[in-house]
């Protein structure tokens, strides 16, 4: 399926810093992507009762999911996040040049989905690195279901209301649920109803939030996360993932060389536990 980002998209993005792009995924793929949710979702499930546990994190089982960076557990995903939609939409709006930041499923539960408090994706990393000084990067909302204010869907503040262009404000945590708040103000917001196969596109600056899902159904999306370089903690260090997508235009993902990389990770990581595991004993 080809597709070019409209320019007005692309003036809506600059100036409010967020942009919908209807209806864009082809229903191959979008089914694609909806039976991958639920297998997730699943496994998920599956972890926290055998941990005994109902929440992890801003995860409340049965009620709201995000579930990230699995997408090298899937032998399809790839083909979504690194493949051409993606990549005319991240050169579009974030430059020549683009990396798989992070990847979630964010989902809420049938009739008791939770709501979300108003955050800016940036909020997380200066909550957690204070220090942190990093471009805005690009969070693609693909919505699995058709998006509307019973279900719970996405309302998104313009940058000029709160000033939040290049802007990351102070967050704080929300007790009982976990949530990153960076807004308490009476600002709306511009609500987001939009058909399945939709995309919404806003920087990780924008502040936005959703509603509770009042439905009998799941809410479902899924959101892919991309910089226009590595991000990189105060400290130095990585900051979650930087996987090579897009050089100069051109995609420049491979396959092979991610699942070696991460594999060769992974290793060294079980080496490092074990030393420490022998150290202590």
């Amino acid at each position: 399926m080809s597709y070019t980002v409209p320019e007005k998209a692309r003036q809506n993005f600059e100036k409010d810093g967020f942009a919908i792009l209807p209806n864009v995924i082809d229903p191959e793929t979008l089914a694609m992507l909806q039976m991958e949710c639920g297998y997730f979702i699943g496994y998920t499930d599956a972890w926290m009762e055998n941990k005994d546990i109902e929440v992890m994190g801003i995860t409340h089982k049965g009620k709201r999911y995000f579930i990230s960076n699995r997408y090298r557990k899937s032998p399809e995903m790839h083909r979504f996040l690194f493949g051409e939609l993606m990549r005319e939409i991240t050169t579009s709006l974030l430059g020549p040049d683009a990396y798989l930041f992070v990847e979630q499923w964010v989902v809420k539960g049938a009739e008791q989905g939770m709501k979300f408090a108003w955050h800016q994706d940036s909020g997380y990393v200066k909550f957690i690195d204070p220090s942190n000084v990093h471009k805005p990067y690009l969070t693609c909302w693909c919505a699995l279901d058709d998006m509307s204010p019973a279900n719970g869907t996405i309302s998104v503040l313009p940058h000029q209301v709160v000033g939040t262009r290049n802007n990351v404000l102070d967050h704080v945590r929300e007790e009982g649920t976990n949530d990153l708040v960076g807004y308490q103000g009476d600002e709306p917001g511009v609500e987001i109803n939009v058909p399945k196969g939709s995309v919404v596109v806003f920087s990780s600056t924008s502040l936005h939030r959703s509603s509770a899902n009042t439905t009998d159904q799941r809410r479902r999306a899924y959101l892919a996360q991309y910089s226009s370089e590595p991000i990189y903690s105060s400290s130095g260090k990585l900051w979650s993932m930087a996987v090579p997508f897009v050089k100069d235009g051109n995609i420049v993902y491979d396959r092979e060389k991610d699942l070696q990389s991460h594999e060769f990770e992974r290793s060294r990581l079980r080496e490092v536990l074990s030393e420490r595991d022998a150290e202590a004993g």
